[in-house]
């Protein structure tokens, strides 16, 4: 009888269960903060490159596709694979109120397909079938004002 009890109240093994239990979630933890962390960098890539497409489209009469080509560069350059997948709108009939006066403005609208490298693969995991994990578009917008000549 003592055999059994002693047994049952042998904590041999606890220290596996708990850590076969807390690992996954501390790894799930971690890699969620990588992922979002690098959502985070590519949204800030993303505004820049608006803001650089932006300052070559409110020039006067700039060549046409420059500010996409901009706009890609910029993205090739922050390391952004897919620079090539993202659509770039260029708006030079945009407006702007600057002081109460409605001035005339350029807006750079980019939006570009993001993945999550590892969030993405374990939901469509846990969820297969439906839209869980896809890519999400991300946008970013810059508008400025136009320079007269």
């Amino acid at each position: 009888m003592t055999r059994i009890k002693k047994r049952i109240r042998s904590e041999r093994g606890a220290a596996l269960l708990e850590a076969a239990i807390t690992i996954p979630m501390l790894l799930l933890v971690s890699v969620g903060i990588f992922e979002f962390g690098r959502a985070y960098q590519t949204w800030q890539i993303l505004t820049n490159a608006a803001r650089e497409g932006a300052r070559i489209a409110v020039l006067p009469d700039p060549t046409p596709g420059v500010v996409e080509t901009r706009v890609r560069e910029y993205m090739t350059a922050g390391q952004l694979s897919g620079a090539d997948s993202a659509a770039v709108n260029v708006d030079r009939s945009a407006t702007l109120v600057v002081n109460g006066a409605n001035v005339s403005a350029s807006q750079v609208i980019v939006d570009y397909p993001f993945t999550f490298m590892v969030l993405g693969p374990v939901a469509r995991m846990v969820s297969p079938g439906s839209t869980v994990g896809d890519a999400l578009t991300m946008r970013a917008q810059a508008t400025m004002r136009n320079e007269t000549q």
